[in-house]
């Protein structure tokens, strides 16, 4: 607080009256330009343009990046172009949002936005099946296939590059524009350039259809001493955190003993229900910690009640991102499941889904996230405890996969020395009642 010295009563009124003149001048000639922003920001499609950069301004997880960019000078550029159509106020949003090189902060247009919301929220997705992500180089890369995808079916892994999409390069069109030309009505086509982590390039065409996600599956496998559990999430909707309790539910009622949870090719989706799942297996335990844009990191503690407390096995390969990261992470800071297979992805960035006018979105990089043992996850990935170098099987969890088969073998000897344990420690307690 500023205080002044005690003056004479006509000298303060004169001051007061000086300063009240000094503010005034201020105060009109440094928001008359936002006034004449105003003006234009009155028609719909500038309002559209303002209304983004508004919500990334409050919302952004780094903004620190606006002074390194000069933000405000950008809305101040993007308002003075002429942007008189919808189109027109999409690609301008895109171009303001480009120098926070953040591919995950992007526009919606109102086909992506509506197939975001029914893939969060829904069952069935239409398009090709491709999970994307950029990597160092802003090439786009695959993240993950959707299991019986077309892309799947034609044997993109992920790893794979996408170099153009009906001619047109991915690098020219960027992560959401080369994402939204994958997608489109059930039976048409679309023609993708493919190059491989070892450099070969391929063109494949792909008839784009319904993919029914069966975001949770499960199933029994017994051998002749021991029943275990196999529960496969293959992405976090809104109905996963219930399916997975009532999957959970069913295999205690066969009677498993031990847990195989297979997150492979599972690219994300709404991370409050990875969370959610995070506590359906933990209890009173940290299953992450968020930064958000003032450095506040929040510790996000389980639940006391657990739906299956048996011992686990995790499988994780490089198609394993984002909230299926925050669960794998937890369950291994926590010693909780051990992590089997490849090293994940690498996506440690959480985003919020906002509406924008009546029909499009915009998403927000608002946060990162840690593992409770305060590991960062964003372009690092996580190592398992047991690596498996094996070939990926036809179909995840049939017979022939090798990597299910090493799961249930480690969870069998692992029943097996706890019923060693067990009878060690019977036998010693009758040595004591002698």
């Amino acid at each position: 607080m500023l205080t002044l010295n005690p003056m004479n009563s006509s000298f303060n009124k004169l001051l007061t009256f000086k300063t009240l003149i000094t503010a005034s001048m201020i105060i009109v000639f440094s928001i008359h330009p936002l006034l004449m922003e105003r003006v234009d920001a009155l028609s719909d499609t500038k309002q559209l343009v303002l209304d983004a950069w508004t919500l990334v301004n409050e919302g952004f997880y780094d903004p620190e990046k606006f002074e390194e960019i000069q933000w405000k000078r950008i809305r101040q550029k993007t308002l003075q172009k002429q942007i008189e159509t919808t189109e027109e106020a999409y690609s301008a949003i895109e171009d303001m949002l480009r120098p926070l090189e953040d591919p995950y902060t992007r526009i919606l247009r109102p086909k992506d936005y509506e197939l975001l919301k029914s893939s969060n929220f829904g069952s069935e997705i239409n398009g090709v099946g491709l999970q994307l992500g950029e990597d160092d180089d802003k090439k786009i890369k695959v993240i993950s296939t959707l299991g019986g995808s077309p892309a799947e079916e034609a044997g993109i892994v992920s790893g794979d590059f996408i170099e153009k999409v009906d001619g047109i390069s991915s690098k020219e069109l960027g992560l959401a524009n080369t994402a939204s030309k994958l997608r489109g009505n059930s039976g048409t086509k679309v023609l993708v350039e493919i190059s491989s982590e070892s450099g070969e390039i391929r063109e494949v065409d792909l008839e784009r259809r319904s993919v029914d996600l069966r975001p949770v599956r499960t199933k029994r496998l017994r051998d002749d001493s021991h029943t275990i559990g196999y529960l496969r999430i293959t992405q976090f909707s809104e109905s996963v955190p219930k399916k997975v309790e009532e999957a959970l539910q069913e295999l205690k009622e066969k009677e498993v003993e031990g847990l195989i949870l297979d997150l492979r090719n599972n690219s994300g989706g709404l991370v409050s229900s990875g969370i959610a799942v995070a506590d359906s297996l933990l209890s009173q335990k940290p299953v992450v910690e968020t930064q958000n844009r003032n450095g506040i990191k929040d510790a996000i503690i389980s639940q006391k009640e657990t739906s299956f407390d048996g011992p686990m096995v995790t499988l994780v390969n490089k198609g394993t991102a984002s909230a299926s990261e925050i669960l794998a992470g937890s369950l291994q800071d926590n010693d909780r499941s051990i992590l089997m297979g490849e090293k994940t992805y690498g996506k440690g960035l959480i985003q919020s889904l906002k509406s924008l006018g009546e029909d499009s979105g915009i998403a927000i990089t608002v946060a990162s996230y840690l593992t409770p043992k305060g590991n960062n996850i964003q372009g690092q990935g996580m190592t398992p405890d047991k690596l498996l170098d094996l070939p990926d099987a036809s179909e995840y969890g049939s017979a022939d996969d090798k990597w299910v088969k090493n799961a249930e073998l480690f969870l069998e000897s692992l029943l097996e020395n706890e019923e060693l344990a067990f009878q060690n420690s019977e036998l010693s307690n009758d040595g004591i009642q002698s």
